[in-house]
C-alpha cells in the first residue's frame, strides 16, 4: 500500500543528543505542506487496520501530541470511539496524568486525569495512535502510569503510520499482550548517519529578522467562530466531526474563493484536525490546497535537494509568547488561512503573519475557534 519512499524523508534535529534525526512524513501535514485529501486518506488507511478488530469491546482512542493529534482524531471518528489526545498545554484547574516521551525535544506529555477517570470504567481497550513508534517506550510509560492508577484489566493496542521497533521491543509488547498495527515497518539503523550527511546551510528567519514585516501584519483581521470543542479533553467523535464540519462551513462563508487558485491552510501546534478537515472541505471546491502546521520541533534546514526542509521561520507560539515554535517551507499563495484555538490577543499572531508576509503573501485570514 505504502512504501518508505512514499512517506518519509530524514531530517536532522537541532541540539538533540538523544536522537539526532527526525523522520519527516511527506503525507502527515505537519512539517511539509500536503494535499489535505492525501493526508486524510493515509489516516483512513491506518484506521482500517483496526476497524473490524474489536467490535465487541468498548474502545478509548488516545492520540499523541503534537504530531499525531489529527491522526488519532481520524482513527477515533472512523471506529466511532471516544477520543482524547495528550497535551503539553496547561488546562486551568485540571489535574494530570504525567508521563515522558524519551527522545523528544519536549519530553513531558500529560492527559487530563478527570477525563480518564470518567471513562476508564467504561473502557475494555485503549488504542494508542502515533505517527511513528520507534522503541515503544512512550506507550509503555503511559500504560504503566494507567496500570498504577486504575486497578482495572484493560487491553491495549498500539497503531502507527510508521514502526521501527526491533525484535526485542516487539517481544516485550507480545509478552504484555499489546497488539501492534502499522502501515509500514522501517529500519532506522542508518538514519543517524544519513542525518549527519546534510549541511546546515538552509535559510533561517529569526524573530528579529521577521520584525521587518511588522507594519503590514497589523492589518490582519481575526474572526472568532464559536461552538469550539477541545480534543485535549475527552470528546465524542461524531459530535467532534459534526462541529468540525460546522466550523468549515462558517469559514467557507467568510472567505471569497473567486479568482483564488492556490490556498494554504495552517494549523497550530497540537491543533491540527479541525484545520485539516477545513482544508479538505476547501479542496472540494476544486482549489489547489496545501495544509501543514506550526510545530515545537527545531529542525535544521538544508539547501540539499533531497533534504525535506529548506527554510525555517522562528516564531513565538500562539499559545505562549515565551515559547518558540517553527514553521517550515512557506511560499507565496493566493490565500492563506490560519485556523487556531489559541485564545491569545492579536499581537500573538504577529510573527506567524510576518513569516507569511516575508514570502509576499498579502491575502491572510485568521480564524480562531473558541
Amino acid at each position: 500500500m505504502y512504501t518508505e519512499q512514499d512517506l518519509i524523508k530524514i531530517a536532522k534535529r537541532q541540539n538533540n543528543k538523544k536522537r539526532n534525526y527526525l523522520i519527516v512524513n511527506k503525507l502527515q501535514g505537519k512539517h511539509i505542506p500536503v494535499i489535505p485529501s492525501k493526508a486524510l486518506k493515509m489516516f483512513d488507511d491506518l484506521a482500517n487496520l483496526v476497524t473490524h478488530k474489536y467490535t465487541d469491546e468498548k474502545i478509548l482512542v488516545i492520540g499523541f501530541a503534537e504530531t499525531a493529534t489529527a491522526i488519532g482524531a481520524s482513527v477515533a471518528i472512523k471506529i466511532n470511539a471516544p477520543y482524547i489526545h495528550t497535551t503539553r498545554e496547561n488546562i486551568q484547574g485540571e489535574e494530570y496524568i504525567h508521563f515522558t516521551e524519551d527522545h523528544s525535544h519536549a519530553i513531558e506529555q500529560k492527559l487530563v486525569k478527570s477525563d480518564i477517570d470518567s471513562i476508564i470504567d467504561k473502557t475494555d481497550r485503549i488504542i494508542f495512535v502515533e505517527d511513528e513508534i520507534t522503541t515503544g517506550k512512550t506507550i509503555l510509560n503511559i500504560i504503566n502510569k494507567l496500570s498504577n492508577l486504575y486497578k482495572k484489566d484493560i487491553k491495549y493496542t498500539a497503531i502507527s503510520v510508521l514502526n521501527s521497533m526491533d525484535e526485542q521491543s516487539e517481544e516485550i509488547y507480545k509478552n504484555k499482550n499489546i497488539d501492534i498495527y502499522y502501515l509500514i515497518h522501517i529500519n532506522s539503523q542508518n538514519y543517524p548517519k544519513t542525518a549527519d550527511t546534510y549541511k546546515d546551510d538552509g535559510q533561517y528567519f529569526t524573530k528579529a529578522k521577521l520584525k521587518d514585516f511588522s507594519d503590514n501584519s497589523k492589518k490582519i483581521k481575526i474572526t472568532d467562530i464559536h461552538s469550539y470543542v477541545n480534543s485535549r479533553r475527552l470528546i465524542n467523535p461524531m459530535s467532534y466531526k459534526k462541529l468540525c464540519y460546522e466550523l468549515s462551513n462558517q469559514i467557507l462563508q467568510n472567505i471569497k474563493l473567486q479568482n483564488v487558485k492556490d490556498i494554504l491552510v495552517l494549523g497550530t501546534e497540537e491543533f491540527m484536525y479541525p484545520a485539516l478537515f477545513t482544508a479538505n472541505e476547501i479542496e472540494k471546491n476544486n482549489k489547489n490546497v496545501k495544509f501543514h502546521a506550526t510545530t515545537r520541533s527545531p529542525i535544521q534546514v538544508s539547501n540539499t535537494s533531497d533534504y525535506p526542509l529548506h527554510t525555517r521561520y522562528e516564531i513565538a507560539s500562539l499559545y505562549d509568547e515565551n515559547r518558540t515554535t517553527y514553521i517550515y517551507d512557506l511560499k507565496k499563495y493566493d490565500m492563506v488561512i490560519i485556523i487556531t484555538d489559541s485564545k491569545n490577543q492579536k499581537n500573538s499572531y504577529t510573527e506567524l503573519v510576518n513569516a507569511l508576509i516575508s514570502c509576499t503573501n498579502d491575502n491572510i485570514i485568521i480564524f480562531r475557534w473558541c
